[in-house]
């Protein structure tokens, strides 16, 4: 069942989304070379709980961290330790943050120092697909609307989509119906109404979109070796056009 949000609730996340973007902003600027993973969720942590958050995702069905660090062929839920950074890697943070009792999810892929030019069209062309998605979260279109112009714009650039996560319904629970694929035709799916709220969340990966987890039921990795970046936020569809919740 798909769930609509009163604007109270919408303002909820969307204080929720402020804390979540400016822990991202300050975990950005903590990325250089020779930092550890886990000094990065340390961080987040902290500063989550400075500012009147709870950390979503450490205890969300086991998880034991509060953001995910997922690095070069990681496509997500890469869990924190004592990994170090590395010149020249590219390292994707997921976070999520309750407060008052609605939740807010975002990403971001960060460069570590120097990086190839070509891991640095992966980051753009996929910071570019998550403003294409949110551009099409537009009350009367369907949600496959936003699916197609994800893979169009992926694929265009020679990249492919991740197709075994995508976005997803957010509010009081982190996951909510409706799921939102990042590939497929448009046109389909239920109407985008005003409440609506969405985590949209791009995967792509600069080889084939097959992934797989690896021992540690946690960590997903493409299956080629290839990188992977993710760019998410949390919008809210209104009658005046989509509002990104996830802003500082």
């Amino acid at each position: 069942m798909i769930l609509l949000k009163s604007e109270r609730e919408i303002e909820s996340m969307r204080q929720a989304g402020r804390i979540l973007a400016l822990c991202l902003e300050e975990l950005r600027l903590a990325v250089i070379p020779g930092v550890r993973t886990g000094d990065l969720d340390r961080l987040a942590e902290k500063l989550i709980s400075h500012h009147g958050g709870l950390p979503a995702f450490k205890g969300y069905r086991g998880y034991p961290a509060a953001i995910c660090t997922s690095v070069n062929s990681q496509v997500v839920h890469g869990i924190p330790g004592p990994r170090k950074l590395e010149e020249g890697d590219i390292v994707s943070i997921d976070a999520g943050v309750r407060y008052e009792g609605f939740h807010a999810d975002a990403a971001i892929t960060v460069p570590v120092g120097e990086v190839p030019q070509a891991a640095r069209r992966l980051i753009d062309v996929t910071r570019e697909a998550l403003g294409r998605a949110v551009a099409r979260a537009q009350t009367g279109h369907r949600l496959t609307d936003i699916s197609h112009a994800v893979q169009d714009w992926v694929e265009k650039a020679g990249f492919s989509v991740v197709r075994e996560y995508g976005g997803h319904g957010i509010g009081r629970d982190m996951h909510e119906e409706p799921q939102v694929p990042n590939f497929g035709p448009p046109g389909s799916g239920p109407v985008l109404k005003p409440g609506l709220v969405l985590a949209l969340e791009p995967m792509v990966n600069a080889g084939g979109w097959e992934v797989e987890t690896l021992e540690d039921d946690w960590t997903v990795v493409t299956c080629d070796r290839s990188l992977s970046a993710h760019f998410e936020h949390t919008v809210a569809v209104t009658a005046d056009g989509p509002q990104i919740l996830t802003l500082p």
